[in-house]
């Protein structure tokens, strides 16, 4: 937060607050953005602080967004108010029981090659833009990206161009989530498509500095895509490819991740490979600590059925002798 803006108590606790936590080594950057959006919220409103008239207000700003997203704000902003309670016992706390319920998340859309065929395909056919002169192919490495090597969003937003070696076809991922830092070898396809997108990346009058990001999208490439301009982008992507669930949903820039996870277990299946052995090695790719978090993206889908059934039927099917005990 700038220092302009702690004019009041409530920004200088605010202050306090986001140092402690990040001393604490967490990065807190989503949680400032929403604690920085009440803020502002306040302002606009002429409050010098949080009382119960003003975070109901707040809240009901918010009444377009799921039930999920406006617990997760308002749990935020109930933790800042936790932590100034210890030392202002008077201050409002939002009561807990008042948030909204959490209801269950929409499965992931799994899709495969044939859906980003079409996505790639689209995304040249994207017209550059005045802020953006590199869309389509940003777009078309995102995708590639994404699909392939499972990054998270963040993770694929951040890189610089220190952070990529096409020449083996490597990403370095530094310091992402719980501040793991890992390599990525990528496929002989997608190293291809990094040496094409750097072809054009590279070109004056944009930015050839090591920190200058991968993905950028302004004429002299300081600064990069933000989380919602890619998610925009990509949902263009999805809605002109039409890739889409059975229920008729598109799909989500999280739900690449899924479908990766998903594509190296049938991968796996059909080339007759060890999946158990296999596991560790793909929580470590996607950067998890143990299979158990790599488990929660692994999706049960009839390909993945139909492939674990042929394996087995091949190794055990004569041990089946038909007919009732």
């Amino acid at each position: 937060m700038s220092p302009t803006l702690q004019d009041n108590a409530f920004d200088q606790w605010v202050d306090r607050y986001l140092r402690r936590q990040r001393s604490l080594g967490r990065a807190y950057v989503h949680e400032e953005q929403v604690i920085d959006a009440l803020r502002r919220f306040l302002e606009k409103n002429s409050c010098t602080d949080l009382d119960q008239a003003i975070f109901e207000a707040w809240c009901a700003s918010q009444g377009h967004l799921s039930a999920n997203t406006r617990r997760n704000r308002q749990r935020i902003v109930r933790n800042f108010c936790l932590y100034r309670q210890r030392t202002e016992p008077t201050c409002f706390v939002p009561d807990i029981n008042r948030l909204p319920h959490r209801g269950p998340y929409a499965p992931p859309v799994i899709f495969g090659e044939a859906e980003v065929g079409r996505m790639l395909a689209m995304a040249d056919r994207l017209a550059p833009t005045s802020s953006s002169p590199l869309r389509p192919a940003v777009m078309r490495l995102a995708v590639v990206l994404l699909y392939t090597a499972g990054l998270r969003r963040g993770e694929l937003l951040r890189l610089t161009l220190a952070d990529v070696d096409p020449r083996h076809g490597i990403l370095h991922v530094r310091a992402s989530k719980f501040h793991k830092s890992r390599i990525v070898p990528l496929s002989r396809d997608a190293s291809r498509e990094l040496r094409s997108y750097l072809s054009k990346r590279l070109r004056p009058p944009l930015s050839g500095s090591a920190d200058s990001p991968l993905f950028c999208n302004t004429k002299g490439c300081v600064r990069g895509y933000t989380g919602t301009g890619l998610r925009e982008g990509i949902q263009t992507l999805f809605q002109a490819a039409n890739v889409r669930g059975n229920d008729g949903r598109i799909p989500r820039v999280h739900d690449f991740r899924h479908s990766f996870a998903v594509g190296s277990l049938l991968r796996w299946y059909r080339q007759g490979a060890d999946v158990q052995s296999n596991l560790p090695k793909l929580a470590m790719y996607m950067g998890h600590v143990s299979i158990v978090s790599t488990a929660y993206y692994l999706r049960w889908i009839p390909q993945l059925a139909a492939a674990a059934s042929h394996r087995l039927e091949a190794h055990f099917g004569h041990l089946i002798t038909g007919g009732a005990a």
